[in-house]
């Protein structure tokens, strides 16, 4: 139960700053809230005052509430993993429902995940329907710069070193050119001077996109 509660509270604070993005200083009404989350004004009312204990929100009765700097953090890390969930489920073949799949995920996404993610995503500013993605609390984005120093796309690459696969997110029907190069998870890349690319000595040839989407590590020395 203590587990549902919380994902209540998620799902309140972060509609509560999807109104605050629209407007920053402005209430919102019961009503609104309510109307949006689909559950009744009594709920509502319930709920704002369980967050308003809890130094979340301002809440007045009969005029509405807003995200206290408390809970404007938890409410727009919350839309922040949303947004990301559903870069994710653009990315796989998934033929679902984005919006409520991503309201689920949301909720599983740890910092670690949120990390990971992000790094995945570093070059998107919006989600698949043009919102924005929150920028990460100084925590995430700490330990999101100290991830990049290591971790990049194949394309991204300025340095010549030696790079570990780690993940390729490439359509089945181009497995084939990567089983010719032996290319997989876990194969070793040599990128020279030049930033021709090796595998197992053999220079292999790939275009932008394709290297848009593998992502790799620095091989330790």
């Amino acid at each position: 139960m203590v587990g549902h509660f919380q994902e209540f509270e998620d799902e309140y604070l972060e509609m509560m700053y999807e109104f605050f993005e629209q407007d920053k200083n402005g209430l919102v009404r019961t009503g609104e809230l309510a109307e949006k989350l689909g559950v009744s004004p009594a709920s509502v009312t319930e709920m704002l005052r369980r967050l308003a204990t809890k130094g979340m929100v301002l809440y007045t009765p009969y005029k509405g509430a807003q995200l206290t700097d408390k809970g404007l953090v938890h409410g727009k890390r919350m839309k922040r993993r949303h947004r990301l969930a559903e870069l994710l489920l653009e990315l796989l073949p998934f033929e679902g429902n984005h919006h409520e799949t991503a309201c689920r995920l949301e909720h599983a996404i740890n910092d670690e995940l949120e990390v990971c993610l992000s790094i995945l995503f570093l070059d998107k500013k919006v989600d698949p329907s043009g919102r924005e993605i929150p920028h990460p609390d100084e925590v995430i984005e700490q330990r999101i710069h100290e991830l990049e120093r290591s971790h990049m796309f194949l394309s991204t690459i300025s340095k010549p070193a030696q790079y570990e696969i780690v993940t390729m997110f490439i359509p089945h029907e181009m497995r084939a050119l990567f089983d010719q190069h032996n290319i997989s998870v876990g194969t070793t890349l040599l990128i020279d001077e030049s930033l021709r690319i090796y595998s197992n000595g053999v220079e292999c040839k790939l275009e932008e996109e394709v290297k848009s989407k593998i992502l790799v590590k620095v091989v330790e020395k």
